[in-house]
């Protein structure tokens, strides 16, 4: 992420995401109403601290990487169970089954 508004989509997904409002975001984060607006606009420079105090109420670490390694970083995706549940291993076997004459 390279930009304000690359910074700003991404903290708009994630309080559409958790559905919160703008008005419980900046309470809990201690930030006004005012600077959440110009933070999420993707417009306005914000401070260090709002950042972190977003982030933190987002469920976002402030991290910095070095550049040669930052390509390499993915978001982790939402592994598969190990284990078939019943209810796929059921469907697996209707799938499988030779059809009846």
């Amino acid at each position: 992420m390279n930009t304000l508004h690359q910074l700003a989509t991404i903290l708009r997904q994630r309080i559409a995401q958790l559905k919160l409002t703008q008005h419980g975001l900046s309470a809990d984060a201690g930030i006004s109403r005012q600077t959440l607006t110009k933070a999420l606009s993707g417009r306005a420079d914000f401070k260090v601290t709002t950042l972190i105090a977003l982030a933190d109420r987002l469920g976002f670490q402030v991290l910095l990487v070095p550049k040669e390694i930052a390509p390499d970083m993915t978001a982790p995706t939402e592994a598969k169970p190990r284990v078939k549940s019943v209810v796929d291993a059921a469907i697996e076997a209707l799938n499988t089954a030779p059809p009846k004459k």
